[in-house]
């Protein structure tokens, strides 16, 4: 990994959300629910629903998850960011005002950046599996059931972890961009926006 820092201000952030946002709607339509890991997804996920909301349509329902990757350097070089860690999940009680479950709707999972893919393959794993064991209880089928993803930046490097395109169901992966494996330094972990702002115009990133 590079130790030079990759700056990117809001204003890119911004037009990234708008380009996906299209792309997304021609390939699926709106989604039905945005997922947001927390917290690098919050951000993007909620300047993605302003271009994936229809004129006099209802808001797309954001949820927020909250993963963790728990990093063991003792164990070995290969072991780095492999266990992920749940430390908040879907408030379905909130979801059951919009629709009765997720089974078979369009779901779009969103976070800031895909550097190793362990964070978004525990998710979609997980996802699937609530889906699925849902879909059993109510003796339904979880065939229509489509899982996209939405990431800023997708760090161009040999990853960890694999997603399961079986369990995207026809659902599409999307990248803002592609990056070199660099430190991303994201505008909302600023202390300093304004110098933070400088540095992203000077990389051509704001």
């Amino acid at each position: 990994m590079s130790t030079e820092k990759l700056y990117i201000g809001y204003n890119s952030v911004h037009k990234l959300c708008q380009k996906v946002a299209a792309t997304v709607l021609e390939d699926h339509g709106k989604p039905d629910v945005i997922i947001a890991i927390g917290g690098g997804g919050f951000i993007p996920a909620r300047i993605i629903r302003t271009f994936l909301r229809q004129k006099n349509e209802k808001n797309i329902p954001i949820q927020a998850i909250g993963l963790s990757l728990y990093e063991d350097m003792g164990a070995g070089e290969d072991t780095i960011g492999k266990e992920v860690i749940r430390t908040q999940w879907l408030d379905l009680g909130a979801l059951s005002e919009h629709f009765d479950s997720l089974i078979g709707k369009n779901i779009l999972i969103v976070d800031e950046v895909d550097d190793t893919t362990t964070t978004l393959h525990y998710a979609l794993e997980e996802l699937y599996r609530d889906v699925e064991e849902m879909a059993a209880k109510l003796g339904k089928s979880n065939t229509n059931t489509k899982f996209s993803i939405f990431v800023l930046h997708n760090k161009l490097k040999e990853k960890k972890a694999k997603l399961d395109i079986a369990k995207m169901n026809g659902g599409t992966y999307y990248a803002g961009v592609g990056v070199p494996d660099q430190w991303i330094a994201y505008p909302w972990d600023s202390d300093d926006i304004d110098t933070h702002t400088v540095k992203a115009i000077e990389q051509g990133n704001n």
